[in-house]
Formats: structure tokens, sequence, C-alpha cells
């Protein structure tokens, strides 16, 4: 497969084909302090062909800092609107990123490319339009690490750092994040031209979406009611993701909902460390309307505002029959998803109570949720062996025995070995998440100019199934001062 240089890129911005009213033309504004390459992703780079040996070219941390284009760029902020917490916002928009445009692949895959802190936008509103350096690492860890769990993510490149200084809580150095998608629209893209009545722009858009992201549809005399049901499962099946691994995005407001069912916009997320289903991992969230058990319906509130949006060109009754399906779909892979957690084979009507039960066990006991399904897979099926270490993450042991002994019952109604079975389970139960206090770490050394945590954990994260020699104290859970950490919507 060809590498490219940064030149010879197939940009194009089929963006920038659609009517001005969707989107603000303008330039990145570059640091007013030389930029400077922090860490780069070989694995993202090889999505677009990119030759990793241009990463040590000193025009690349220009290019991906916002200070010089390459043929083939057009950059400009995309228009939307959304529902933030709840209430309609009439317009928000790229306020601090900035779409360059988007590469072809030799396998003909399209992927937009958008700088994350690249300057103020006409939708910058009352900000900079500026990234910190502390939530442009913890968005390029997360989103490579969601990657490596088999969820679907926007993807990143890059980080391209400067003394350039960004007042927040406190004054730090602002970042430029490269980050890449299939598509950066959003169910708020939709929004805006329905609240606006802009009903040309919204077929418009509906065109362009199913003609680059759901091909298959584009013939079909129902292809916008078709298109809704789609998004609908896509979001249902990437919900019941988050859910199973344990992981909370934390604003899941409808300007950060991809219209093409990827994890988007990595703001205040958190990994459960301590099994809690009201997990809220954003400290600004004080009625706990984004926490961790409140996800799947959100989502489907969320596709709620969309099907409104689509009413000038669906049916009513279609878009029903769509968001009807929702909650069957997201618990139908829910309970897939966590079955494989448990290792079992096949379905029986009795999966679900096991589930909940254990569920409920670890929220008492307050036990690390991916340390213990990383540790199920050790359960010895045997009658009468206590699984001892197993039964030390529960307060009340006696009532781990309790659904051990279900547990056993279920495993030896099936044919395979237990080593077979724990095989199959440490594939989809990670041992490396990206805890807050490892991304805390890597910001802490990183304000001191060593970015060598980054590098260390993007590794680690892209393979998190895996026993990586050495680094066992990653999966520890997190020590006192890491358990608590406020992350806030600037994170």
């Amino acid at each position: 497969m060809a590498r490219h240089s940064m030149e010879m890129l197939s940009f194009d911005n089929s963006y920038a084909r659609l009517s001005e009213s969707f989107y603000a033309k303008l330039n990145p504004t570059p640091f007013s302090d030389p930029p400077y390459l922090i860490s780069f992703n070989p694995a993202a780079a090889e999505l677009i062909d990119l030759d990793p040996d241009e990463a040590k070219r000193p025009e690349f941390a220009g290019v991906f800092g916002g200070s010089l284009l390459v043929p083939g760029m057009e950059p400009l902020a995309m228009l939307y609107s959304g529902h933030q917490f709840g209430v309609y916002v009439p317009q928000l928009g790229d306020g601090r990123a900035i779409l360059l445009g988007e590469v072809r692949n030799e396998r003909v895959e399209r992927w937009d490319l958008q700088l994350k802190g690249a300057g103020l936008t006409p939708f910058s509103r009352d900000g900079d339009g500026r990234a910190v350096l502390r939530s442009t690492i913890r968005e390029y860890l997360c989103s490579e690490a969601m990657h490596g769990l088999g969820i679907p993510t926007a993807r990143a490149l890059c980080i391209v750092g400067s003394d350039h200084k960004v007042y927040r809580e406190q004054v730090e150095t602002g970042a430029v994040l490269t980050r890449m998608a299939p598509s950066h629209v959003r169910f708020g893209t939709f929004e805006i031209f329905y609240y606006r009545k802009q009903y040309e722009q919204l077929t418009m858009l509906a065109d362009y979406v199913i003609s680059n992201h759901y091909p298959h549809l584009v013939e079909a005399t129902d292809k916008y009611a078709r298109f809704f049901d789609e998004v609908v499962e896509h979001t249902a099946r990437l919900i019941a993701q988050w859910q199973a691994v344990g992981w909370a995005h934390g604003v899941m407001n409808t300007d950060n909902m991809s219209i093409l069912g990827i994890t988007l916009d990595y703001g205040p997320f958190g990994f459960i460390d301590d099994y809690d289903p009201g997990f809220i991992c954003n400290h600004s969230d004080h009625n706990g309307r984004y926490a961790f058990d409140q996800q799947p319906f959100i989502g489907l509130w969320n596709l709620s505002c969309l099907a409104q949006a689509l009413l000038p060109i669906v049916s009513k009754e279609e878009l029903k029959t769509s968001l009807d399906r929702y909650t069957a779909t997201h618990q139908a892979q829910y309970l897939e998803l966590m079955r494989r957690k448990l290792g079992l084979d096949g379905a029986q009507a009795d999966d679900e109570s096991l589930v909940n039960s254990l569920l409920a066990l670890m929220s008492e006991s307050h036990v690390d949720y991916t340390n213990f399904f990383r540790a199920l897979g050790d359960f010895r099926s045997t009658p009468g062996d206590q699984n001892e270490s197993l039964r030390d993450y529960f307060v009340n042991r006696d009532r781990f025995d309790g659904w051990a002994a279900r547990y056993r019952a279920r495993l030896c109604e099936q044919t395979s070995s237990d080593a077979e079975r724990c095989e199959r389970m440490n594939r989809i139960n990670p041992k490396y998440v990206l805890r807050n206090y490892l991304a805390q770490t890597a910001i802490e050394k990183a304000q001191q100019k060593d970015f060598s945590e980054i590098d260390r954990l993007l590794t680690l994260l892209q393979n998190p199934h895996s026993d990586q020699p050495g680094m066992d104290t990653y999966a520890a859970p997190p020590p006192n001062w890491g358990k608590h950490l406020a992350v806030s919507c600037s994170s």
C-alpha cells in the first residue's frame, strides 16, 4: 500500500459543495507561539495512507497546528444547533473546530480531518476557539481506547501543542487535536434547519448524508424513513456497547450525537471504576441527566429530537415506528454483549436475571467493574470449587456464592471447557481501560513537557484485551487521589 506525503494526500471537501448556509469558510488561526508535535498516532495515519515519517518534518506541526495548509484543503466551520441538557439552543456550530476537508484513501474510504482548538469561528459565541492541552490529551487517548475496545468512534491523528496561553479555570497551554471521522454531521445539524423552517436545506442535508454514508438507500422510494430507521439502530447498538464496557459519555446533547452512530465529542467522559449504575462523570451535571444508567433513555430522547427535525420529509407514523424499535434493539444488543462478557453460549430465558443479579451485587459491594469481569474469566465451574479470589471482591460472600451457584449451573450446560471460555471472555473483557487517573497522570507529565506517558498509554489502549508485559500497574484500580477526579465540559 502506498504511503503519501502531506502534500500528496487526496483531499476534497464534499461538505463545501453544499450551499454556504451549512458552514462558514475560514482558515485556522495560528498560535502566537511556535507549534510543536506532542504525539502522533501511526494507526490513524494508516487510515489515510499518510507516511508516518511525515511526522518528523518540521512542517507537520504547522499543518496540523493550524498555521499551514496543503493543496486541496478547504477549511470551514460547520453550522448546527442542538438540545443541551434538554433545552434547545438555536445556534451552536463549530466554535473551536475547523474541518480541513476529507481524505480519500486507496480503499476508497473517506475521512474528515478536523482541527479541534484551531481558533475563533463565527460560531464561537463567548469562547476563545482554543482547546487546552488537558482536554486534548483526554480526547486523543479515549478515542483510540474506544477503537481498541471495538466501539465505533472518531479517531485521532495527532496532538500539536504550543506555549500559547489559554484561560479556563486557570491559565493553561493550548493544543490542537486532529480528529478523524467519516463524517462530523450531528443530530443538531438537522435540527437547525428544521427550527429555522429551512426545509430545502434540510432535504439537501439528508440527501448529502444518504449519498455519502448510506448509499444503499439512494434509489429507495422511502429513503428518508429508512435512513432514520438505520440511525436509530446504529445509535441503539452504540449505546449498548457503552453500557457493556462501563463507559459514560457525560454530555449527550443532540449536537454531540453522530448521524453515523459513532462516539463523538469526548469531554467529561469516564470509565466506571467501582460499579455504580448512577455514576455521573461530569461535575457540571448537577441533576444527573447524563448519568451512566440514563444513557439508554437519553439516546431515545435524542433520537426523538432528530425525528422531530425530519417531520418535513418523513411521516410521523414512520418515525414513530422506527423509534418504537429502539428499546428492543438496545436491550437485545446489550444482553448479547453481557452474555459474551459472562462467557455464555446461546441464549436462555434466565440470562437477563443472571446478569442483573450480578450487577446488583457489584453495586452493593462497590466492585471494580473492569477488573471483576476480567477476573471472571478464571471462574472454575468444578462443583465444590469456591472461587475464593472472586469471592473476595464482595462484602457479602454468601450472596456471591448464591449467584455463583446459578452461574455454575448455566456453564455446566455448555460444551466448552473453562479454558476455552476464559479465552473467549478475555477477548471481550478488557484488562486495560482509560481510567481517569491514568489520563491525569499523562496530563500532569505533559504539562512538564514530558510526553512519554501519552505515547505509552496510546500503545497500551490500542490493545486493551492483551496481557502486556510490565504493564500490570495500569490495570490497577485508582489510588485514593484518583477516585473522585472532577471532570467538566472543558475537560
